[in-house]
């Protein structure tokens, strides 16, 4: 009788061993011959040489399963015991899969452009209204590349520009205060990476949240880097931003021109890099529209609205001008 020690690395033991350990206890139900202790994301396991062997191998094909689609049911497990390939839903497109099993795909087709585009070039810009998934996207693909160990890292940033609020009014210390900008990337991690395991990678700082200024004096290597709400940026910033780009790095600046909150005085660094770097080789650019919004339907509804409302108030501009033009004595 032989002892072995099986570690499970990249999942989250409480989806693999199932609710109420479910799963554990089929797949000991599987391996009657072995005696099979599994706590936290080591199984212990002691028997026979050969039955070891066959219950080794399924649970890496077990691990694997449940590592790409965040999930584990009783007929999976069944199918691979029994060396069968499991009979899972065919989704074309699928990014990854969400904490729930189910597929996150491009769900409009300039969200399918960014997809494409993320693999032929190693710099993305990404300009589109709210609610239109740039940023929800953008981060799809890079816990792809992470999962799939193309990269050793996701860095993930933010300008802590106040939206109408000031962070000296917000309580505790700067991490606390910095962590609201910083909410929806939160948000759209939680949705694909199991928070066992979301909060290891946060701790090893695999995946790294982290505001704008903390990029200074960074190389950046073997990553995917994300820089949300980049029209908050300064020319300074985003060059900056962009400098740091190291070897095996992807970059993916996201942004919406309709939601600049810099001082007036300032000019967004995102507007002049997208002037500046236009036609750079590596370097490409989608524009997602309002047709791209895939939140509550009110959302599109809201946009268009704020559309028209601006569009009038340029009009009234322009004829106010026209007017005072016409009363000007002549020369």
């Amino acid at each position: 009788m032989i002892e072995k020690h099986i570690v499970l690395e990249d999942i989250d033991p409480v989806i693999f061993y199932g609710v109420n350990n479910a799963n554990i206890q089929m797949i000991k139900a599987l391996y009657p011959k072995l005696r099979i202790v599994a706590r936290g994301n080591i199984i212990k396991v002691m028997g026979g040489e050969e039955e070891m062997c066959a219950f080794e191998e399924s649970i890496i094909a077990l691990e694997k399963h449940c590592a790409k689609y965040n999930s584990l049911k009783e007929e999976v497990i069944l199918d691979i015991v029994k060396g069968k390939t499991p009979q899972m839903e065919k989704a074309s497109d699928t990014i990854v899969f969400s904490v729930t099993g189910k597929p996150i795909v491009p769900r409009s087709e300039n969200q399918l452009k960014l997809v494409k585009e993320y693999e032929k070039n190693d710099m993305i810009f990404a300009i589109g209204p709210a609610g239109s998934g740039k940023t929800y996207t953008a981060i799809a693909l890079a816990v792809r590349s992470l999962k799939n160990k193309e990269i050793k890292k996701i860095i993930l940033s933010r300008p802590a520009v106040e939206a109408g609020e000031k962070l000296g009014f917000l309580p505790g210390d700067m991490k606390d205060k910095i962590d609201p900008y910083l909410q929806p990337l939160y948000d759209a991690l939680q949705d694909m990476i199991p928070a066992a395991k979301l909060k290891e990678y946060m701790e090893l700082n695999i995946i790294q949240i982290a505001p704008l200024a903390f990029m200074r004096g960074r190389t950046l290597n073997d990553a995917v880097v994300i820089l949300d709400e980049a029209q908050n940026t300064t020319t300074q910033q985003i060059k900056m931003f962009l400098t740091r780009m190291g070897m095996n790095t992807k970059m993916i600046v996201t942004g919406d021109m309709t939601q600049i909150d810099l001082p007036a005085s300032q000019k967004s660094g995102l507007v002049q890099a997208m002037h500046i770097l236009k036609g750079v080789q590596g370097i490409s650019f989608i524009e997602l529209n309002k047709k791209d919004i895939v939140r509550h339907k009110l959302v599109t509804r809201i946009v268009e609205a704020y559309e028209k409302f601006e569009e009038k108030q340029k009009e009234e501009r322009a004829d106010v001008s026209k007017k005072q033009r016409d009363v000007l004595p002549q020369t």
